[in-house]
């Protein structure tokens, strides 16, 4: 019986904050035009540099710049991805994947689906601008 009320306190005492907390509201949304993939090359070289459009995900935007020699893909680096944890450790294994694949043809990284589907359809607009 001793324990009882303290337990009790305690516990209220510990809902107090969750009863409190009130989400922050979203802000407006507002839909922006989708950038283009933007190429760039040098004269006179096969070396191109491709920048996907921004995908906006659920955990924050992906956008990837690939680079091509010829039709090989040599480089990817990520312009932005989102702040995450899970993130941080799928992008080395993303881009070690499209450079063995040569496609974005990629398997998911587990633990990071939202950020693997946006690099996917970043790097695919990428490869796709790259040919035009």
């Amino acid at each position: 019986m001793k324990r009882v009320l303290p337990v009790l306190v305690l516990s209220v005492a510990g809902l107090i904050p969750v009863w409190r907390y009130t989400p922050a509201a979203p802000g407006p949304a507002v839909a922006e035009p989708a950038p283009t993939p933007s190429v760039s090359t040098a004269p006179g070289s096969t070396t191109r540099v491709v920048a996907g459009p921004t995908v906006d995900t659920e955990k924050g935007p992906v956008r990837v710049e690939v680079t091509l020699d010829a039709d090989r893909i040599t480089a990817v680096r990520m312009l932005q991805q989102p702040d995450h944890p899970q993130t941080t450790a799928a992008v080395p294994v993303l881009i070690e994947e499209t450079l063995q694949a040569q496609s974005a043809d990629v398997d998911t990284v587990s633990g990071a689906t939202v950020t693997s589907d946006g690099y996917r359809e970043s790097l695919q607009a990428a490869l796709d601008a790259q040919g035009s």
